[in-house]
Order: C-alpha cells, then sequence, then structure tokens
C-alpha cells in the first residue's frame, strides 16, 4: 500500500482521508482485515502511535471497528466512507475553483483549462 503523505501536515487527517477513500473505491471490502497497525506505520514512515489515532478516530466515525487482539477492519457499512469521499472531492474541487478565479480565471476558462492539460 502507496502512502502519499504531506509532512508539514498533520499527518493523522492524511492517513484517514487515504484510508476512507480506499475504501470508498472498494479497495477494502466490509469487513475486510487491515493492515496492521505496525505495518501501517512501517509503509507509510510515520509512529505507530499516529496509526493508531488514525484508526480510533476511524472508528468514531464509524469507517471501521476493532476486535481486540485481532486487528482493525472496515465496517459493513461503507455508506460514510463513501459521503466522506464525496465531501472530500467537493471541497477540493471548490478550493481549485476559487484558487484559479483569484488568478482571474472564469469557470468555463478553468473548466477548458483543466480539459487541455489533461491531453
Amino acid at each position: 500500500m502507496d502512502w502519499i503523505l504531506d509532512k508539514k501536515k498533520p499527518i493523522c487527517p492524511q492517513l484517514c482521508e487515504q484510508i476512507c477513500v480506499r475504501i470508498a473505491k472498494g479497495e477494502f471490502e466490509p469487513n475486510q482485515k487491515l493492515l496492521s497497525v505496525r505495518d501501517v506505520a512501517l509503509t507509510a514512515g510515520v509512529n505507530p502511535n499516529t496509526v493508531q489515532r488514525s484508526f480510533e478516530d476511524l472508528e468514531r466515525m464509524g469507517i471501521v471497528y476493532s476486535i481486540r487482539g485481532s486487528g482493525w477492519y472496515v465496517s459493513e457499512d461503507i455508506t460514510f466512507a463513501k459521503d466522506t469521499l464525496e465531501r472530500m472531492l467537493q471541497e477540493k474541487t471548490t478550493a481549485y475553483f476559487a484558487d484559479m478565479n483569484l488568478l482571474g480565471m472564469q469557470n468555463d476558462e478553468i473548466k477548458n483549462y483543466v480539459k487541455e492539460w489533461e491531453q
């Protein structure tokens, strides 16, 4: 599992986001066991306490659950993960358009720019 982390920003929310996205996109199935805290810490290059906090945050959100002595699992209902992904997409798109508007571009110009950039 690849982790893309910005060391200038808090790591815990980034881990939560990335796990949530993977669940919403179906990379992790309901009731599937996640990597251990230690394995995530090693592959992401972060402190195990940070990973533990991330899993606990995701559990509070209802995205994962834990079984003592067994590990962390994806919740049966992944609706919240999908809703969270949709909210993140909307927030990032809104922020992008706002930034481009500050650079003097209108929304139609931004859309055309993105289309040209893809090619």
